[in-house]
């Protein structure tokens, strides 16, 4: 498979839409907010402009109040995948959400355990009364810190998931299950300076801000969806809600979702390393030499 990673504007769809203009491409979404319709600027999905030059699938799969789980991704990925491939288009996954690039790339085989809602419920009083370091320090404490490391011990709802399935078959066949390497990928990487990334993340969320985020919140709220919907406590999403609902003020607001973006853009990083060698990390993706490069290299790819 061929996909374009990287952190939270480090420009994966400017790239996707430049290789559409030199080869026949669709696009696999790999964002893990993108999936929720109504909820557009904040989770920076292709405009309208880019979606019809370049087709992409995964985007607006399920409403706000709807679960989705990782193995629906991966499946309703490979269903993605081949449909492009009958129709002689080379498919491309573009996302930032590491666990499901991997997951896909990786091709896991992650274990259909029904929900244990009694498990669940425990779970789920245990975080309201000792909040969710709890939660990632009991699943820290079941896989070991190194083999933990590559989880996003901060999305609780996935975390208690996981620790069902891990109570259902067991530590070592979680990890045998989500630890698969396949080599046979070509992976085009970006990403920015750490110098650079305060003042970037700042300005692309000042401009969401501009562009009608709070508004997109809003309507939102009407629709019916509120704090209890996972969705709606994803990165910016929680913050305007709080907001609007004057719990906090503007400048809390965006100093909160600034800090959010940061962290989660270092979490990002720990999914896609400098240090690994399956990913092509790529520079200057406004060169056209650049962008040539990169289209021989999926060609090539393509008719091995």
């Amino acid at each position: 498979m061929i996909a374009i990673i990287g952190p939270t504007g480090s420009g994966k769809t400017d790239l996707a839409v430049q290789i559409s203009a030199k080869l026949s491409i669709n696009i696999v979404n790999a964002d893990s907010q993108q999936i929720y319709k109504y909820m557009d600027i904040g989770t920076a999905k292709p405009t309208s402009t880019q979606r019809k030059k370049l087709k992409h699938y995964l985007i607006d799969q399920i409403l706000p109040c709807e679960r989705y789980s990782l193995n629906q991704f991966i499946n309703e990925a490979k269903i993605a995948i081949k449909e492009i491939q009958d129709n002689n288009i080379i498919p491309i996954i573009v996302g930032g959400t590491g666990l499901y690039v991997w997951a896909l790339l990786d091709d896991w085989k992650l274990p259909d355990v029904p929900p244990d809602m009694h498990f669940r419920k425990e779970l789920e009083e245990k975080f309201e009364i000792h909040g969710k370091s709890y939660i990632s320090d009991l699943f820290i404490s079941e896989l070991g810190k190194s083999q933990s490391e590559n989880f996003d011990t901060n999305n609780i709802r996935r975390l208690i998931r996981y620790l069902e399935i891990i109570k259902s078959i067991g530590p070592e066949k979680f990890l045998s299950s989500t630890k698969t390497n396949n080599n046979d990928n070509l992976i085009f990487g970006l990403d920015y300076s750490k110098d650079e990334q305060e003042l970037k993340i700042t300005n692309r969320i000042d401009m969401m801000i501009k562009n009608g985020w709070i508004k997109e919140v809003e309507n939102l709220i009407q629709k019916g969806y509120n704090l209890s919907n996972h969705s709606m406590t994803s990165i910016g999403y929680k913050e305007i809600y709080l907001y609007l609902n004057k719990k906090i003020d503007f400048v809390e607001m965006r100093k909160l979702i600034i800090k959010r973006t940061l962290n989660f853009v270092k979490k990002q990083r720990t999914w896609f390393k400098k240090t690994d060698n399956r990913i092509n990390w790529v520079d200057g993706i406004n060169n056209s030499d650049q962008i040539d490069l990169i289209k021989n290299k999926i060609i090539k790819y393509n008719n091995c």
